[in-house]
């Protein structure tokens, strides 16, 4: 006598197939098949195996949630995530709010040494988010955008942002601690030089591995700063090349940090959550002090 099959519902042939490999490894004998008339994709098991198939399926899409955010970079293992496009509109909200406020914006908060060593620390982070024309805004966001999507896909949309964050507020620190008292700068900059050094220090993931190869992590170096080079270095003599170099620095450490930590405990949504959660509290901190 023939055991009884039942159908399990799937919205394509690849979710089908993915489907059924959690099946197989399961011990749940499976077979995907298609309504010849409506063209609808399933997984066909043993009534027997019903309950256990759902509850297999069900535990799956739990672990492994849809992000449509993400997506690999093809041709390679990286993984981009277009949730970096929300900081630098972000960036151009905070633009056009100081040019209709006849640059108030830019006055309370760009990065002045007198001003932080006076008390207004504030500014080592607003600076980050302020730019003096368009262009500069422009430059910064297209760049940026790429290396921050990047970041966000590698390390986590929240732990990315956060470490980008502060690698550009570490670049306003060493122009605080090097330059002379009269010295402002303000722009994305080395945040974006941040966010180059983060997915530069990931290079150093490659020593968890038992054959690492230390000419592979040479490589990632001397390409990371061969960009920094090309990106941050200017003959403009507005350009904050310190900034440019402390934030990719910092960016190094960061991202070396972070490395040798499990890639399920980056990608965790409370870590992530944790993470975005410091870097609004830290934007809305500093601006209402900038603008009190």
């Amino acid at each position: 006598m023939q055991t009884p099959r039942a159908l399990i519902p799937a919205r394509s042939e690849k979710q089908a197939m993915d489907w059924s490999l959690v099946l197989v490894s399961q011990g749940i004998e499976t077979a995907i098949e298609r309504d010849g008339e409506q063209g609808n994709w399933g997984l066909v098991v043993h009534e027997p195996d019903y309950e256990r198939a759902v509850h297999a399926i069900q535990q799956y899409r739990t672990e492994n949630p849809v992000r449509p955010w993400r997506h690999r970079v093809p041709g390679t293992e990286l993984v981009f995530d277009w949730r970096g496009i929300s900081w630098f509109a972000l960036l151009a909200f905070v633009y056009f709010l100081n040019e209709q406020t006849g640059g108030r914006l830019k006055d309370a908060g760009l990065m002045d040494n007198q001003a932080v060593h006076d008390g207004a620390w504030w500014r080592l982070f607003t600076a980050t988010m302020l730019h003096g024309d368009l262009p500069h805004l422009v430059t910064n966001a297209t760049t940026g955008l790429v290396l921050l999507g990047l970041v966000m896909g590698t390390f986590g949309p929240g732990t990315g942002l956060l470490g980008a964050y502060l690698a550009g507020v570490g670049g306003n620190l060493a122009g605080l601690i090097f330059y002379p008292d009269i010295h402002r700068s303000l722009g994305a900059s080395g945040f974006v030089m941040g966010a180059l050094g983060m997915l530069t220090g990931e290079s150093f993931s490659l020593l968890k591995e038992k054959f690492a190869s230390r000419q592979l992590i040479m490589r990632a170096l001397a390409g990371g700063l061969l960009l920094l080079v090309l990106w941050g270095f200017s003959p403009d003599p507005r350009t904050d090349v310190l900034a440019h170099v402390a934030g990719f620095g910092i960016g190094v450490a960061i991202g070396g940090l972070l490395a040798f930590q499990p890639s399920q405990w980056l990608q965790r949504p409370l870590a992530n959550w944790l993470a975005s959660v410091g870097v609004t509290a830290l934007v809305i901190l500093t601006w209402w002090l900038a603008l009190r």
